[in-house]
């Protein structure tokens, strides 16, 4: 005898009854309806054919097989029996099952069947106050709904890059879906007025232009943290995911925030987004953040990560960048142990105090906390890099743009390429990149370091100076010195050269560059002074001295052997 085929997953409704085939569960308002096998095979039947007949031989053929030792007409209408009184439904009046004399029986109620949705895309809030001063507002609960969502174990959810590319894109759900793949589509609404805010969602299965669920939230500014958990949740609820007790614990950890300390945040998040051309705005709110909520440990992580940003991109000094940014991590540590995000960014401040093996336990902590962070598989792709693992650090690279195809991820990667010396595949990476985003400084000056790496002297110097615009501090002029050198450009590269030495009486400039530049010129004895400079003050590059191919020539001397064993890379 034949029982219900899970394998057609799904929920069937029809007024206030659904059957998950899945589960082999009748409900009714959400509550278990004791019905027997067969009548619940009866139902399945019936309603894979809505307001069709099918015949007693048919059921007979699928629940009483000829080698059933059982009367079928007693069994059959018994069974019939059952499930109309479980229904609440009679044979003379009938609201579901109607009886065709001596033939079979036919569903009469609409249904709503469901596919199990596994995946969805949370599309860009729309901002009703239509005011670009608040487009933050919008994308900010937009990308924290998506956190909240992600949270969930057996979801899988799209990424704000992914999503963001259909910010005021007016095309059908259908469509959108296909492109991205996935079975369900939330979209809605939010306003803010005051220190209210008010969200409206709703959940669509998109491949059918079916809205499965819509509601409207109006809280206060300071419980929005909250709302964000409560949303996901009913998203789950909607679609039937389960929620183990790890993602009902994440989704519960959250405590209300001040207002000021949330749109604070929410702006700090959109402009390190744009980093690291808007790093530095990122950083003043932040700050504000945590002056308005002392304890607001994301805010904590996101300046860490923001200030170690401002330092490994060459714009700031360890002092003023990731030397201040592990003591913030830190204490968002002590504020949340259990945040992957402050995880993530100690390990990154961390590994810019040379303090590697301390570095990659913190990043693996992150990632075994929430595994679906894509942050913790970017920064940590990064440090597997330089330190000289390229096959690893690709597959965190991987891991990281499937979650979230970050433009500085894909930049990162076209580095992994250079380091590992395959530098036509890193101009490849760095063009993909540049088509992605145009204004992406460190792809057009990699783009420019890979050329150069390939005697293609000319294309690497245009591209150089073409990304000076676009990523802050000296790091690209210390590069375009580099390379006129190679070029043959002497004394171009000594202008430079004296141009950062000008510079650096107002502002921070790479020691690291600076090595580079005379090594390029051949003065290898002034290339080692600047080194131990650059070691001595824990300089952002010096990171890179295991696997940077611009001081290939130097390998061999003692003096770079020393100086390896000192900065003490892991094998």
């Amino acid at each position: 005898m034949g029982g219900i085929d899970p394998s057609r997953s799904g929920t069937i409704r029809f007024d206030e009854y659904e059957l998950d085939v899945r589960s082999c569960e009748l409900r009714r308002d959400g509550i278990r309806v004791k019905v027997q096998e067969q009548p619940l095979q009866i139902l399945q039947i019936l309603l894979e054919r809505p307001g069709q007949l099918v015949t007693r031989e048919e059921l007979r053929q699928k629940i009483w097989p000829s080698d059933t030792f059982v009367d079928f007409d007693h069994g059959i209408n018994n069974a019939i029996k059952r499930l109309r009184a479980a229904l609440i439904d009679s044979a003379e009046t009938p609201r579901y099952i109607e009886t065709v004399a001596s033939r079979g029986y036919r569903f009469i109620r609409s249904t709503n069947a469901r596919r199990r949705i596994e995946s969805l895309a949370v599309l860009p809030l729309e901002n009703l106050s239509h005011d670009p001063e608040q487009e933050y507002f919008a994308e900010g609960l937009t990308e924290a709904l998506i956190t909240a969502l992600a949270k969930i174990g057996e979801l899988r959810v799209l990424s704000r890059t992914c999503v963001m590319q259909y910010k005021g894109v007016r095309k059908p759900l259908t469509e959108v879906a296909q492109e991205l793949r996935v079975d369900a589509i939330v979209e809605g609404t939010a306003l803010r007025v005051g220190d209210r805010v008010r969200i409206t969602a709703q959940l669509i299965d998109a491949p059918r232009e079916t809205h499965l669920w819509a509601e409207s939230y109006e809280r206060d500014l300071r419980d929005i943290l909250g709302l964000q958990a409560e949303v996901a949740q009913a998203i789950a609820r909607e679609i039937q995911v389960k929620l183990t007790p790890v993602d009902q614990a994440r989704l519960a950890k959250a405590h209300p925030v001040a207002p000021e300390a949330y749109d604070a945040y929410l702006k700090g998040r959109y402009y390190w987004n744009r980093r690291p051309a808007r790093a530095a705005e990122a950083i003043k709110y932040f700050e504000l953040a945590i002056e308005r909520e002392p304890g607001y440990a994301l805010a904590y992580a996101g300046l860490a990560d923001s200030l170690t940003s401002l330092s490994a991109w060459g714009v700031v000094s360890a002092n003023e960048g990731c030397i201040k940014a592990k003591k913030l991590a830190q204490r968002a540590l002590e504020i949340d142990h259990g945040l992957a995000e402050a995880h993530t960014a100690l390990a990154y401040a961390t590994m810019y105090h040379y303090d590697f093996l301390d570095a990659q336990k913190e990043f693996e902590r992150a990632i075994e906390i929430n595994p679906r962070y894509a942050g913790g598989h970017h920064l940590f792709a990064l440090y597997l890099s330089m330190m000289g693992h390229y096959e690893e650090a690709y597959t965190e690279f991987q891991r990281a743009l499937r979650l979230d195809p970050l433009t500085v991820s894909q930049s990162l990667l076209g580095f992994n390429y250079l380091y590992s010396r395959r530098y036509d595949q890193a101009v490849s990476q760095f063009i993909r990149t540049l088509e992605l985003a145009p204004d992406e400084g460190p792809a057009q000056c990699g783009l420019g370091w890979a050329y150069s790496c390939k005697s293609m002297h000319e294309p690497a110097i245009a591209a150089l100076r073409k990304g000076l615009d676009l990523w802050p501090g000296s790091t690209p002029r210390a590069w375009l010195g580099e390379f006129l050198a190679v070029a043959g450009y002497r004394d171009d590269a000594q202008m430079v050269l004296e141009n950062l030495f000008v510079l650096s009486k107002e502002r921070y400039v790479t020691p690291y560059g600076i090595a580079r530049i005379y090594n390029a010129l051949g003065r290898t004895d002034d290339a080692f002074q600047w080194l131990e400079t650059a070691y001595h003050q824990q300089a952002e590059w010096m990171l890179l001295l295991k696997v940077d191919p611009c001081f290939d020539n130097l390998r061999s001397t003692s003096c770079f052997e020393d100086l390896m064993r000192r900065m003490n890379f892991p094998p």
